[in-house]
């Protein structure tokens, strides 16, 4: 049996801006969470989020493609948001990662489906398109990559996997991890919410940043150190770091596929990402004759900040 842990739900009851029916899927013997909202019979749009958010990551997208008719199912991965926490770090890979979506999809017999994918969720979502791809009509892609040769590991995703590592940022009992989206998207300084996260107490905010705060951090609130395990390890699975547990070779087999990709494929990218430039979105976007949306102010975490303008750019080429 797996070891896990499993976040109250009170936790997440207490979002006012979150009220979307919970929904579970099995897999082996943990429960992995998704929302799944819209017309049962529309194409569906498969939303998933990276490191270190959940499905909430799209609270802002879902109502809008709803209205436009699209059948949203935003998955939690394991270790994140209301899906259960392994506990064992030895746990986790992003080949694993992997095949728990593709048993969600194949329960939900999804067909018709455009998958929206940023960070970590491109590595394990554009891998279903590389191998289920008649399940598959259209990529969109925001801020996000395929391990390949070549691929330029900048300083700043070096910085990234060192703060997770011992002495790093975020190499902490407990860490504020709600405060990295809001770093991202520029809503708090660091020199405010660094000294919280050391100390391990909760970061003195006010207004919009601490409703946003509330809602990414409300799946590690009441979890012991070892529920935390999901999150370190998504960027300790970067492949220029761990090639292995960051399925570099898989990854690199789904980017030689998807070049060759005949259907449709869309990118929207956050020019002000440190990670993912604007240059990498649009050399991508060439690579694979797709069209690209840069949204200039926009940054790593696009949705939580631009949803409802990405909601536009996605459904005005999905009808054009």
């Amino acid at each position: 049996m797996t070891d896990f842990v499993r976040t109250d739900d009170a936790h997440f009851d207490a979002l006012n801006d979150w009220d979307y029916e919970p929904r579970y899927h099995q897999w082996k013997d943990l429960r992995v969470h998704y929302v799944d909202e819209g017309p049962a019979d529309g194409p569906v749009m498969l939303l998933l989020h990276g490191m270190p958010t959940w499905a909430y990551l799209y609270r802002t997208m879902i109502p809008g493609l709803v209205d436009a008719g699209f059948r949203c199912v935003a998955p939690d991965h394991l270790g994140f948001g209301r899906s259960d926490k392994p506990t064992d770090p030895n746990w986790y890979s992003i080949a694993r990662h992997t095949e728990v979506l593709t048993s969600l999809i194949n329960a939900l017999d999804l067909t018709d489906v455009s998958v929206v994918c940023q960070d970590w969720g491109g590595p394990i979502g554009l891998a279903q398109a590389a191998i289920m791809p008649d399940r598959f009509s259209r990529l969109v892609i925001m801020n996000t990559w395929l391990h390949h040769p070549g691929f330029d590991y900048d300083e700043s995703f070096l910085q990234w996997i060192d703060a997770w590592k011992p002495g790093g940022r975020y190499a902490h009992p407990q860490p504020s991890i709600g405060v990295v989206p809001l770093l991202a998207g520029r809503m708090v300084r660091s020199r405010d919410v660094v000294p919280a996260i050391k100390a391990r107490v909760e970061p003195e905010l006010e207004g919009e940043a601490a409703l946003r705060y509330a809602g990414f951090s409300a799946p590690f609130r009441g979890l012991p150190e070892e529920g935390f395990n999901g999150a370190r390890w998504f960027p300790l699975s970067i492949p220029v770091g761990n090639y292995d547990s960051g399925n570099g070779a898989g990854q690199a087999l789904h980017y030689r596929v998807l070049l060759g990709w005949d259907k449709a494929a869309h990118f929207v990218w956050g020019a002000q990402d440190d990670g993912f430039s604007e240059e990498w979105g649009r050399t991508w976007a060439g690579q694979m004759n797709a069209p690209i949306d840069v949204l200039p102010d926009a940054g790593h975490f696009l949705q939580f900040t631009h949803g409802p303008e990405i909601v536009e750019n996605i459904l005005r080429r999905a009808r054009g």
